[in-house]
């Protein structure tokens, strides 16, 4: 991959001023980094912003929407992003280092949810709800559309590390230090289900098809399948002797040997054949195993603490590491992979399948999509170096949480 370009977190604002000013980096692999700025120089006669770049970096396209808000004054631009509904994106290059990225301002930003760092969040599968938990100790249900807060989750004792929603988008899972797994209603915020097992804190969840059966990874390095309707453990499908950080389910190509089952599973099991389950490992390892069959897949030894981990498709899949390298691997053939992806050495802390790419997040507050399709990377700006936890997405919108206590909203309608 290219040379990460990196930008101030507020261009946006910072070029609404004629005059205004921000900065621009290129970090070439073992190369010095290269600085730069753009600068407004003012706003012609037709509307239209003359934002120039500095020697080494050229201003290749400002999104029409990002034209219109750099016209307004300060007092009518959050009115009218809000009505327009529209992107604003600028798209900068770094000829000589070969690098391209195009910058994409929050189009909303919620401030109100929680009042501290936000770990989690999930968005429902009509885009009407968000759900999300932070180091406040709180989880609660809120309106996708305007952050408006909707239902409080009280139950767990301790933070809640990971939760998202049922398929039907109107129940909620959620994994706490308590060690506890719950289900909760997202009409009524009653909770519905309690699992109890684990003997760590639960750090990441998996449904299974529509949700009849849940996987949960633990600090207590188990990974159990779990009854929904019986509220029971179905099985330890993976004891991996450390944290296991993250988990992730997916349907396996039909070249793929899953293995047989050593006893019938139960009649519990909904939609465990012919799925693989993936989980990133404290020890650096990336294990794989059949759900059904719980015989090993395969196991691929990392640079660092596997964190995230996602499928791409029925072979492909991807992996996060603490030392910022995301591993793209073929389960046909993984002791190689197809690509290893490092832009920074920050922590990659979530992965999440979009379209014909991915989109992940970072440590050091970085968000980005990479696409087959596009020859730069689309960057999600706004995160000062804070940590970017976890992204959801719904239709043409992404939503990331952060340490700073913000969700921020992107809409892609322009892209």
């Amino acid at each position: 991959m290219a040379a990460p370009l990196r930008i101030q977190s507020d261009w946006a604002q910072a070029l609404r001023k004629d005059e205004g000013e921000a900065w621009l980096s290129c970090h070439p692999p073992g190369k010095p980094t290269l600085y730069g700025s753009l600068t407004c120089q003012g706003i012609g006669l037709d509307g239209i912003p003359e934002v120039i770049a500095s020697e080494g970096f050229v201003v290749n396209e400002i999104n029409k929407a990002l034209i219109q808000f750099l016209s307004l004054p300060t007092s009518l631009l959050i009115s009218a992003m809000y009505l327009l509904g529209q992107t604003k994106s600028i798209h900068i290059s770094c000829p000589k280092e070969n690098a391209s990225s195009k910058f994409l301002a929050p189009y909303t930003t919620f401030s109100r949810i929680h009042a501290k760092s936000i770990t989690c969040l999930d968005i429902s599968s009509g885009g009407g709800l968000g759900v999300s938990s932070s180091t406040d100790g709180s989880m609660k249900i809120w309106q996708a559309s305007n952050g408006e807060l909707r239902r409080v989750l009280e139950g767990h004792v301790f933070d809640v590390n990971c939760c998202r929603f049922f398929p039907s988008g109107l129940v909620v899972l959620s994994g706490g230090m308590d060690a506890q797994l719950k289900i909760w209603s997202a009409e009524d915020a009653s909770c519905v289900v309690t699992f109890k097992g684990h003997k760590g804190g639960i750090l990441d969840t998996a449904i299974v098809e529509r949700g009849k059966n849940v996987v949960s990874g633990s600090r207590d390095g188990t990974a159990r399948l779990w009854d929904c309707g019986r509220s029971a453990c179905l099985g330890v499908i993976a004891d991996c002797g450390c944290s296991i950080n993250g988990v992730a389910v997916g349907a396996a190509d039909n070249s793929i040997n899953l293995g047989s089952p050593e006893q019938t599973p139960s009649e519990r099991e909904v939609g465990t054949e012919s799925k693989m389950l993936l989980l990133a490992r404290e020890d650096k390892k990336l294990q794989c195993v059949g759900l059904q069959s719980r015989q090993p897949v395969f196991l691929f030894i990392g640079s660092d603490a596997f964190n995230c981990c996602t499928f791409l498709s029925g072979f492909l899949l991807l992996a996060g590491t603490q030392d910022g390298n995301i591993y793209q691997l073929d389960v046909r053939n993984p002791r190689a992979p197809v690509q290893v992806i490092h832009r920074s050495g920050a922590p990659v802390l979530s992965l999440l399948s979009f379209r014909d790419g991915f989109i992940a997040s970072q440590g050091d507050g970085s968000s980005f999509i990479v696409q087959q399709d596009l020859d730069y990377v689309i960057e999600l700006t706004g995160a000062d170096c804070d940590p970017v936890y976890k992204v959801a997405t719904w239709e043409k919108q992404i939503y990331t949480c952060c340490r700073d206590g913000l969700v921020r909203r992107y809409q892609l309608s322009d892209l």
